[in-house]
């Protein structure tokens, strides 16, 4: 039996998905031996946006210097061993199988079929193996919000990281941006730094006001640290000085801002790294499914040489700006037709975030979700699209998608730009069909 056998059993007893609660983690972690109290040092990433970057940034740089870091990220893209690495030399390595399943087989029994979700059993396997195996710091991203997310049994992390947020998930964590705010700080611990990301609206007071009521030290984008890109470098510059850094191999305006938090983050909280080793680490970076061009595979074998295929999970209005003003920027250096073949789930505001795309491209196809039963129809979705001015059809598969596109793109013969976006689950599908998924 493998992990994803175990899971798929698990599955039919344990809700997927998120019920906010610290009642049954705390409960089945006791019966654990609480290993989440006896962890190597803690950065703990919370936030709407970026948090995964983050994290990709801090391993990059602790992994470049020399330090062991194990390393939490959710969701994965195909295999949920993604979301577990286990510190060792040059970053570590994604967790064997028979270690997850060991670990998840051991939650499961101390759970003793006691309600629980898959992702609070999932989270206790994680506190079991970053105890059980050696290495010197933990990077840990929430699941979802923080207050009452399953990692949030951490009672004094080396540092609280919060990201810039944004509406999303409101039906778990509050309508308006400052409640989700609150949401976010409740990882925020008494007396432990706190570095907060650039953040609109009344985001930044909620954060603050926290912090200031813990007595917890802040270091605030903008304030107490600064980042831009000057003549094709990232410039990072905070009270102890001045980085002149290469550009993250991450594209996007926006990963210079999560370079910069996970920057301050390290040098609140973490060990001494030189300015080369940070420089180094911005070259080496690694997240899968951020604005990434696909690798020539399965999926992309219909299209016409030469076409560029970029794939981000981004599934929110802010995100979906973010990825909008990249693919503006690579357009700048070098025009092309662009299509955009998307997924959503029914919890998103598909409007608003197909919006952020008027104007750059010239079609949308949309396509189910097979890996959920909460994904916009295509039919609905290309309805939506429409309505908010885009050119839109829908397919039954990602494949047909792919067909269509390639179609369009040899009648216009031209060489074209594709983007798959919309959910993480339709990146993990784009990865899994065309052959290049993370190992």
């Amino acid at each position: 039996m493998t992990t994803q056998d175990l899971l798929d059993q698990l599955s039919l007893r344990h809700p997927k998905g998120y019920d906010l609660s610290l009642e049954r983690i705390g409960r089945l972690m006791a019966a654990l031996g609480d290993p989440q109290h006896r962890l190597p040092p803690v950065f703990h990433v919370a936030g709407t946006n970026g948090k995964g970057s983050v994290v990709a940034f801090l391993r990059a740089m602790l992994a470049e210097a020399g330090h062991t870091a194990h390393v939490h990220t959710s969701p994965h893209l195909v295999t949920v061993h993604e979301r577990f690495r286990l510190g060792g030399p040059d970053g570590g390595r994604l967790v064997d199988d028979a270690v997850l399943k060991d670990a998840l087989q051991r939650a499961v029994e101390a759970n003793d079929d006691a309600p629980i979700t898959l992702f609070e059993l999932l989270a206790a396997a994680m506190f079991v193996m970053f105890r059980e195996h050696a290495a010197e710091y933990c990077v840990i991203e929430v699941g979802l919000g923080g207050r009452l997310d399953a990692t949030n049994l951490i009672e004094r992390p080396a540092a609280a990281i919060i990201t810039p947020i944004a509406l999303d998930h409101q039906g778990f964590l509050g309508e308006t941006i400052a409640e989700i705010a609150g949401e976010k700080a409740g990882i925020i611990k008494p007396g432990v730094p706190v570095i907060i990301g650039p953040q609109e609206g009344d985001a930044l007071d909620v954060l603050v006001a926290r912090a200031a009521a813990v007595g917890s030290p802040t270091m605030i984008a903008g304030q107490d640290f600064d980042f831009y890109e000057q003549e094709g470098r990232l410039v990072y510059q905070d009270g102890t000085g001045l980085l002149d850094l290469s550009l993250p191999r991450l594209r996007g305006h926006h990963q210079l801002a999560n370079a910069a938090v996970a920057i301050a983050a390290l040098r609140s909280a973490g060990p001494a790294i030189s300015d080369d080793t940070v420089d180094k680490a911005m070259s080496k970076v690694e997240w899968p499914g951020r604005m990434e061009r696909l690798k020539p595979g399965r999926l992309t074998a219909a299209l016409p040489p030469g076409t560029d295929v970029w794939i981000d999970g981004g599934h929110n209005p802010a995100a979906a700006r973010a990825v909008a003003a990249e693919l503006a920027n690579i357009e700048d250096r070098d025009p092309r037709p662009v299509w955009l073949v998307c997924a959503m789930l029914r919890t998103k505001d598909a409007a608003s975030t197909l919006s952020a795309f008027e104007g750059l491209v010239g079609r949308v196809v949309c396509v189910p979700v097979v890996s959920s039963d909460a994904g916009y129809a295509p039919e609905d979705l290309a309805r939506i699209a429409g309505d908010v001015g885009l050119n839109a059809t829908s397919a039954a598969s990602l494949g047909q998608a792919m067909e269509q596109v390639a179609g369009d793109i040899n009648a216009g013969d031209r060489p074209a730009r594709v983007l798959i976006s919309g959910t993480l689950y339709l990146i993990g599908q784009a990865l899994a069909e065309n052959g290049t998924q993370p190992q």
